[in-house]
């Protein structure tokens, strides 16, 4: 569905220091330096596929989504999307995809969600039948009965969320681009706007690239993560082999009924990595872990435990280090 074949964008920009000299001198003579915000990144992703799309502010991810949606012309490179090149904006290419930016709205302010709706099924030349199919679907699976004929002003932003991912999806695109879909949302929210797209992808077999600094996102809804970072792809894999090969240790949290010693808490290669009075975190080595939760639970009173991979924060934030370096 989608291919993308060695693509670069650069960007060149103009320097100089500040003060009224510079600026009078940067009328004559303007040097310039070169931004390489996407840099010669390739990958493939399947039709049906969701995918975490990830790295860093600045790692040129929003760029990257811009050119596959054709908003932007790359420097070099090849990509396909749904079997078109994106830049050459094909009009059967745009009918087959769609953007969705957190920090970005297609609802128009001062009317209700239904007048835009209906502006989408314009654009889209969409038959009045499908149209009222697929409103009557969304409307009922993301609970908007009430939000339609509000003014968009008079919604809270997690109402207005869902409303432009009705709008969105109004002409069912196959592929979709999601950038920082939950920015702003609260828990209750996110968890919705995850499961609704989780199903839609499920029922209609939408490819998805999600990119988002919510990681309760990416471990919910992509089983595959393209990791990039100053603008070279620096992973392309599952999300478990990620967790695996940067943070192959697990996590044993503890609630005590009673304190515990160093000397108790240490065994069979756990590391003490936070310590309260009555709850303990620990790190052992995979091949440790029955040995080490054995251990604790017959040393200590134990009224509660967890095991669990490394925070995908930490896991990223290794990541994107060792690359660094």
């Amino acid at each position: 569905m989608i291919e993308v074949d060695r693509l670069v964008k650069h960007y060149r920009v103009h320097e100089r220091p500040p003060g009224v000299g510079a600026a009078i001198r940067s009328l004559f003579s303007r040097p310039m330096r070169v931004v390489k915000a996407v840099d010669d990144i390739s990958f493939k992703i399947a039709a049906g596929e969701r995918v975490g799309f990830l790295g860093p502010n600045g790692a040129g991810k929003t760029t990257t989504l811009k050119m596959l949606s054709g908003l932007l012309f790359p420097t070099s490179g090849n990509a396909r999307v749904s079997g078109y090149v994106p830049f050459e904006r094909n009009p059967e290419f745009l009918r087959s995809i769609m953007l969705v930016a957190g920090q970005k709205q297609q609802l128009l302010w001062d009317l209700p969600p239904a007048e835009t709706f209906e502006l989408n099924r314009a654009i889209y030349d969409l038959p009045r039948a499908e149209y009222r199919a697929t409103l009557d679907e969304l409307v009922s699976v993301l609970q908007l009965e009430d939000l339609l004929q509000k003014p968009v002003r008079q919604l809270s932003l997690g109402e207005r969320m869902k409303c432009e991912l009705a709008a969105a999806l109004l002409h069912r695109p196959r592929v979709l681009f999601l950038d920082e879909p939950t920015i702003g949302l609260d828990v209750t929210m996110q968890a919705a706007v995850r499961e609704f797209i989780r199903r839609h992808n499920e029922r209609h077999g939408v490819t998805v690239i999600l990119t988002s600094h919510y990681m309760e996102d990416v471990a919910a809804l992509c089983p595959r993560v393209i990791a990039i970072d100053h603008g070279r792809l620096v992973w392309d894999g599952s999300l478990t082999d990620l967790v695996r090969e940067t943070k192959p240790e697990k996590r044993i949290s503890l609630k005590l009924a009673a304190p515990a010693t160093t000397a108790e808490l240490e065994c069979s290669g756990a590391r003490v990595i936070e310590s309260t009075e009555l709850e303990v975190k620990l790190q052992v080595a995979q091949a440790q872990l029955p040995a080490a939760v054995s251990e604790l639970l017959s040393r200590l009173q134990v009224v509660d435990m967890t095991v669990e991979d490394a925070p995908l924060e930490e896991v990223l934030s290794d990541l994107f280090a060792r690359h660094a370096e």
